[in-house]
């Protein structure tokens, strides 16, 4: 008897990671669904009910912080993982109060994405880094968590950051700063 192989859903609106990520999978036995916005991940959701999830934080429109508990709502046994290249403190802090099983930062390979569904604990014996973050990760950090206080609001976080609201789109229109 022939076991049922495990259904991922890969959310991301990056054509070209989806395209990577579904290969990959594909061939290590996963039966691989795609979902380029929440409106279809939510539909695919129901209909294939997956066990596993990747979920980009930043969608072109949306927040995956808020689409991360209807999937929950949806299939509730799914595990999670966020993959995202503009990683912070604060949304990594959110995805797993929300109920993600993990956060990856971008670029992630097929591998990596398998190690953190299946990583349940934390690491004790982890690495604290030698270095403090920089000041402009710091800002970029505090730029995140006051978005997020604000749920993706442009105009209410560049408000409450008393900056106008074209210079912080340009600030998000950048990668994030590295350490």
């Amino acid at each position: 008897m022939q076991e049922t192989p495990l259904r991922l859903l890969i959310i991301d609106d990056d054509e070209m990671f989806c395209h990577v990520l579904d290969r990959a999978m594909t061939r290590r036995g996963y039966e691989v669904v795609v979902a380029r916005d929440a409106q279809e991940a939510l539909s695919l959701a129901r209909q294939h009910r997956p066990a596993l999830a990747t979920l980009d934080l930043k969608l072109e429109h949306e927040s995956g912080l808020k689409l991360l508990p209807e999937l929950l709502e949806v299939v509730p046994e799914c595990r999670i993982v966020i993959l995202t290249g503009y990683s912070s403190i604060a949304t990594a802090v959110e995805a797993i109060k929300l109920g993600a099983v993990n956060y990856l930062c971008k670029p992630a390979d097929a591998d990596e994405v398998l190690a953190a569904f299946e990583k349940d604990d934390g690491d004790p014996q982890i690495e604290v880094a030698d270095h403090p973050p920089s000041i402009n990760r710091i800002a970029w950090e505090h730029i995140q968590k006051v978005l997020q206080e604000h749920d993706g609001n442009i105009s209410a976080t560049a408000r409450a950051l008393g900056m106008h609201r074209r210079t912080l789109q340009r600030k998000l229109q950048k990668r994030p700063v590295r350490r």
